[in-house]
């Protein structure tokens, strides 16, 4: 059984849409969001995913979520149908940090041979080879030092080095003020990140946010050879489930 994140209490969050960041934005595919993670960053837009009532790791909305109205266990084959039923051949799976039930999504995708799929992952989880033959592009986001998350766990020197040597991957480091570039400079060069795989992206929920903040990421840009990623679901839908 795979555990789901929920659009609404009992209605599993499988949707088609654009992808909204990354290498991929703009493409049409089907997103399937998982509940669970094993990190716990206090701007995180998905916290009805992981920040359950009891859970007292901080978040900066200071609100936690009833675990049966945003959870839902379903069977690997059920999925597999509502995601086909999307009409998309490219699969978005998202979180929560989608590689705490790589052994369960292995199964599952072996309902969809013939989908392209992406994973987006905080990096800190290796996959399962049975998993990592289905795949066909990783969205790697390293969480910094402003996410809250303790560095030996959001940073694995041995996971960074793991994804920096395979091509299939694209770090997307999240960036709240200027002074971030620096932590992303330093993983750059310590692991030997091509920069041609790296974005950067503002922190933001809203369109006026994003856009203030992108002001000084394109600059940043263009000085160490990075690419820009917007958020365009943001503007497209605002902060919602299912988009």
């Amino acid at each position: 059984m795979l555990t789901l994140a929920t659009q609404a209490p009992g209605e599993a969050e499988v949707f088609a849409s654009v992808q909204g960041e990354g290498p991929s934005a703009g493409m049409p595919v089907a997103f399937l969001r998982l509940s669970r993670c094993n990190l716990a960053c206090v701007w995180c837009d998905t916290a009805y995913t992981w920040h359950f009532e009891g859970d007292n790791r901080p978040h900066r909305d200071g609100e936690t979520y009833a675990r049966d109205a945003n959870q839902l266990k379903m069977d690997e084959a059920e999925v597999a149908a509502l995601i086909e039923a999307t009409g998309q051949n490219r699969l978005v799976i998202t979180g929560g940090e989608p590689m705490m039930q790589a052994g369960k999504l292995a199964e599952m995708l072996a309902h969809l041979p013939d989908m392209q799929v992406e994973i987006e992952t905080n990096g800190t989880v290796d996959p399962p080879a049975r998993l990592d033959v289905r795949v066909d592009q990783y969205n790697v986001s390293p969480k910094l030092s402003h996410s809250g998350n303790p560095a030996e766990l959001a940073l694995k020197p041995e996971m960074l080095d793991r994804w920096a040597t395979d091509e299939r991957a694209f770090f997307k480091f999240v960036l709240a003020r200027p002074e971030d570039i620096e932590e992303v400079l330093a993983l750059v060069k310590a692991h030997m990140i091509p920069p041609r795989r790296v974005f950067l992206m503002p922190e933001g929920t809203d369109s006026e946010t994003l856009r203030a903040r992108m002001e000084w990421l394109v600059p940043l840009c263009l000085s160490h050879g990075f690419r820009l990623s917007d958020r365009l679901h943001i503007h497209l839908f605002g902060d919602t489930r299912g988009t």
